[in-house]
């Protein structure tokens, strides 16, 4: 996974068990691998925010531009992970990993990966 786009809703609870969820499935690699939300540019879209998510992946794979996190100024010492803080960053992105998590347990984590022939 070359770049993540969290589910990122700025609040403690969520936001720290999202980073341990990622350590946990990622081990070490957690520490290496980009990982931004959008919600922080764009609020909380509720039922669309994971279609739009999505096509942030798609954009990121297209033109290996990852966006940042805006307003990260002080993060939350269990989220110290790499969060693209204040400015977008250039990068090579061939599979992009995109977590949604809805109000009633509605979850789903979407990976994309460019397409090759």
């Amino acid at each position: 996974i070359d770049y993540i786009n969290a589910h990122g809703t700025s609040t403690k609870v969520n936001d720290s068990i999202e980073t341990l969820a990622i350590k946990k499935a990622f081990g070490e690699a957690a520490y290496e691998v980009p990982i931004s939300s959008t919600k922080s540019m764009m609020g909380h879209l509720i039922a669309a925010a994971g279609s739009v998510e999505a096509i942030v992946c798609l954009l990121a794979i297209r033109d290996g531009v990852l966006p940042p996190t805006v307003n990260l100024d002080q993060p939350d010492s269990d989220c110290d992970l790499d969060y693209i803080p204040h400015v977008s960053r250039r990068q090579n992105v061939d599979i992009a990993l995109s977590n949604s998590f809805g109000f009633g347990g509605q979850n789903i984590t979407l990976i994309l990966r460019r397409f090759t022939e």
